[in-house]
């Protein structure tokens, strides 16, 4: 049995349609108008050759994709450390006894440091100061202080995205929790946290996106991972393709996981409402 819309539904159907017919034209007016517009520019042959020539993309792809397994690499034992160090700092954050503000303040400076710092700058002043210092193998490695550098950034930053989510935990819960017998840090085990980590799980992912990235930056201190391998590809062929291919790679990966985080937004928006 089909169902009647009322007046309200049937207009608030029509108005989606017209916003969606209106977006769908207005991009594809927009894409005709690149398409047509950009081969008409005075240079766009000699883009064309040095950004997208298909004979030098298909050569260096391969190797792109093969350098791109060591980014993969380099996030995978990151990211994990970063979750760990980030909730401690958190954790420290969050202290109350008197008797332990210095672990408090600690942390405090920690995230004002660390945040406040550009990645690059740490990333040269870790992975060339510390094999300064003349440690042996394998401890003079740009991957073993590479990493870190990216590690000490990150986790400051999701330190603070893991704070925010237990400052949204209403104090209440926690003042139940205590009646009820439990200690502060058992109340912080298992009623707040939880809560905290469920709310912030969109905002870290969006973090964790951004750090996929940045491994490419350590490319500046010795790793051959994609973005060098791009550049020495550069190099061999005068021929910024393989940038392209880099940047094509690198979309692919990031594109999906993105929409997965507006995908958890929107699905903790629509259960708060």
């Amino acid at each position: 049995m089909t169902q009647t819309l009322t007046r309200r539904q049937a207009f608030e159907a029509r108005q989606r349609r017209r916003a969606t017919t209106l977006a769908v034209g207005s991009t594809v007016a927009v894409l005709v108008a690149l398409v047509v517009l950009i081969p008409l520019a005075p240079g766009w042959e000699a883009v064309k050759r040095s950004f997208f020539n298909a004979e030098v993309f298909a050569k260096t792809f391969p190797g792109l994709l093969n350098a791109f397994v060591l980014d993969v690499a380099i996030f995978a034992w990151c990211a994990p450390l970063i979750a760990l160090l980030g909730l401690a700092v958190a954790l420290m954050r969050d202290i109350r006894n008197p008797a332990l503000y210095p672990l408090r303040l600690l942390a405090i400076l920690y995230t004002d440091v660390f945040r406040g710092l550009p990645v690059i700058l740490v990333i040269y002043l870790i992975g060339f100061g510390i094999p300064g210092l003349g440690l042996p193998r394998p401890w003079n490695s740009p991957y073993i202080w590479g990493s870190l550098a990216l590690i000490l950034v990150y986790a400051a930053y999701v330190a603070e995205v893991i704070r925010s989510g237990i400052e949204s935990v209403h104090q209440s819960q926690r003042s139940a929790a205590l009646s009820l017998g439990l200690s502060p840090s058992d109340a912080m085990r298992f009623v707040v946290l939880p809560q905290a980590i469920r709310r912030v799980v969109p905002a870290n992912m969006n973090l964790f996106i951004a750090l996929q990235k940045d491994v490419a930056l350590l490319s500046f201190i010795g790793p051959v991972e994609i973005f060098r391998q791009a550049g020495v590809y550069k190099s061999l062929m005068a021929n910024f393709t393989p940038y392209v291919g880099a940047a094509i790679i690198f979309l692919c990966l990031t594109i999906p996981a993105t929409r997965y985080a507006d995908y958890l937004m929107n699905r903790q928006r629509k259960a708060r409402s």
